[in-house]
């Protein structure tokens, strides 16, 4: 896994408009598949990422509406395109990080760095979407079974 975090990166992360409420970063969490999502002027990739937030940022009593850029941060949450995947691979594990929004020198969102589950390599947009495509098989066989099977 040499090379720079720009080649490993998922290029179509979670993307909210700055303007998204509370409530609607919610609802994106409501898929258990969903761990952060991004905050940027109006929800693209190529944007200077305004913010991230992660469930944990939504959990005190005091954020029961209200715009969700008002909780979200990027102090610890960035990394940079042109830095080295392992190196950032074991500081992400030394941290107990598996989320990074990756940026480049001017702040733009390029994408989002997702460390596997055992910590030895990347989530690939490819596997992304393969998993996406499998739950909405699994979702379809579900809603189409005949009642009492």
């Amino acid at each position: 896994m040499t090379g720079p975090v720009a080649e490993v990166m998922l290029r179509s992360p979670i993307v909210l408009e700055a303007s998204a409420t509370v409530d609607e970063v919610r609802t994106v969490f409501a898929s258990t598949h969903v761990h952060m999502v991004l905050l940027t002027p109006t929800g693209h990739v190529g944007e200077p990422l305004l913010g991230t937030l992660v469930r944990d940022d939504l959990v005190a009593p005091d954020v029961a509406r209200g715009p969700a850029l008002a909780h979200a941060r990027l102090a610890g949450r960035t990394v940079g395109a042109d830095l080295m995947a392992d190196d950032v691979r074991r500081s992400m594990r030394a941290a107990g990080q598996r989320r990074a929004a990756v940026v480049d020198a001017d702040g733009l969102l390029l994408g989002l760095l997702c460390l596997k589950h055992h910590g030895g390599g990347f989530c690939t947009d490819a596997g992304v979407a393969s998993r996406r495509a499998a739950r909405k098989v699994g979702q379809a066989s579900a809603v189409s079974r005949p009642p009492g099977t």
